[in-house]
């Protein structure tokens, strides 16, 4: 089984971890990763952009001129799209850009995002991540002191201290547990765990996988 070191609070090693090779030393498939972050991105676009077709512009109805004797090109509606205030032809409409992703893919792009991390030293165990106080400059030095000034804290969603800590940091976020992602990991270039998520993490990933086969 693979082993990371785990810190305190104050960047100081207070032992090892023993995590599973499945989750943390797995294979990095890159192909996996990618599907995943344009899956993420594409469920966050609004899709909310939106023209008037020719039914829906309010014109008058009337005919511009007489069919015939005015030299004019035989028009019906100012409503055309060729007309200014005309109607827009093919343009865009409300729409949803999210596909589907099957479980499988998206627990092996999560099982290589925390393996790439973990194989270049970018993932930090700590032993509890619980602040005695909401100090956003303790937080920021804690940071600073383990060389991860832009990181992505991930505890508990009760960690309020840490949450409302982490609010104010320029480079840094925090991240409940339960919404663990590869595109959040993969913004950041360190990845902050405490020792109890890490473990709630490993667990749920080891438990996809043995549904799956």
């Amino acid at each position: 089984m693979a082993k990371l070191n785990v810190i305190d609070l104050e960047g100081k090693s207070v032992g090892e971890l023993e995590v599973a090779d499945e989750v943390f030393a797995a294979e990095v498939k890159e192909h996996l990763l990618w599907e995943m972050v344009r899956y993420q991105r594409a469920a966050r676009r609004a899709g909310s952009a939106c023209v008037k077709e020719r039914n829906e512009v309010h014109r008058t109805g009337a005919k511009l001129f007489k069919q015939k004797g005015t030299g004019n090109a035989r028009h019906g509606s100012r409503r055309a799209n060729i007309f200014r205030g005309g109607g827009s032809v093919h343009g865009p409409k409300p729409r949803s850009y999210a596909f589907h992703v099957n479980k499988k893919v998206r627990a092996g792009a999560l099982r290589s995002a925390l393996s790439l991390r973990a194989k270049a030293g970018d993932l930090l165990v700590v032993r509890d991540l619980t602040l005695p106080v909401v100090k956003t400059k303790a937080l920021a030095r804690f940071l600073s002191d383990v060389a991860a000034p832009k990181a992505l804290l991930v505890d508990a969603g009760e960690n309020r201290t840490l949450q409302l800590s982490a609010r104010n940091l320029a480079t840094s976020s925090f991240l409940d547990v339960r919404g663990v992602n590869v595109y959040d990991i993969l913004r950041f270039p360190k990845l902050v765990i405490s020792e109890s998520s890490l473990r709630q993490v490993e667990s749920r990933l080891l438990g996809r996988k043995q549904e799956q086969a």
